[in-house]
């Protein structure tokens, strides 16, 4: 995207918005929709964009061009960080979401151990006790699922992802990412991720697609790729347990 910053800003500096919000709504949209797919279902993505506005809007109120870094980069780093103060001062991560993917990589987990080697859907499914079109459900809400909670750190009761890590306070979620032997074994748990989980993964990490733009690719619905998201999440985070 180029912008006609001559046109743009006046000689005191301050930014036409009108033209600013026509020109820029595209990068406003494609953050939001970037966004979504590690985020539930209750986000709407509307409510994001709305928001990244105002962020679009701050940001050309704030931007100098003599700092030399480009608008477009400046206003992407205060659209998302009005997005993410946004979500912040929600409860848009639902304690149930937790509870759901516990369950699910608790599944993963025991049937890996049982069959020696990744188990498909249906297998997880019948594990859980539920119907495959059950479960696909689940994954659908449990959208938003993440590598690493927050709350892997603090513990609510149940054995936490770094619960042994709790005692040391030398350790935090930034030296645990920076860990070596994690690096090395999030590595090797990616490599064993079925082929289509694998390929959604790095369309979205790697190549920066968002979830329309994945399934295009890849010949699914959107729905479905939110699926694929929260199942690869599961068997990463359930194999990641012993690290």
């Amino acid at each position: 995207m180029r912008s006609n910053l001559n046109v743009m800003y006046t000689a005191s500096g301050l930014s036409d918005k009108e033209e600013c919000l026509k020109e820029y709504a595209p990068l406003v949209k494609r953050i939001a929709h970037h966004m979504m797919v590690r985020l539930p279902n209750s986000v709407e993505v509307d409510d994001l964009i709305q928001v990244g506005m105002m962020g679009l809007l701050d940001a050309a109120g704030r931007y100098d061009e003599l700092r030399g870094a480009q608008f477009e980069t400046y206003a992407a780093q205060r659209i998302r960080g009005a997005m993410l103060d946004e979500l912040r001062g929600t409860d848009w991560l639902p304690r149930s979401l937790r509870r759901d993917m516990r369950r699910i990589e608790t599944a993963v987990h025991r049937l890996q151990q049982a069959l020696g080697r990744t188990p498909v859907e249906s297998e997880i499914a019948k594990e859980l006790g539920i119907s495959l079109p059950e479960y696909q459900q689940m994954l659908l809400e449990a959208r938003g699922a993440q590598l690493v909670y927050y709350e892997d750190f603090q513990g609510d009761g149940e054995e936490d992802f770094f619960e042994r890590h709790e005692s040391d306070d030398s350790e935090n979620p930034l030296a645990m990412l920076q860990d070596g032997r994690f690096r090395t074994a999030l590595i090797k748990a990616i490599d064993i991720l079925p082929e289509r989980e694998r390929l959604m993964m790095a369309l979205h990490y790697e190549q920066d697609l968002n979830l329309r733009e994945i399934g295009e690719v890849m010949g699914v619905s959107e729905s479905r790729v939110c699926q694929l998201h929260s199942q690869a999440v599961a068997r990463l985070r359930s194999s990641l347990k012993a690290h």
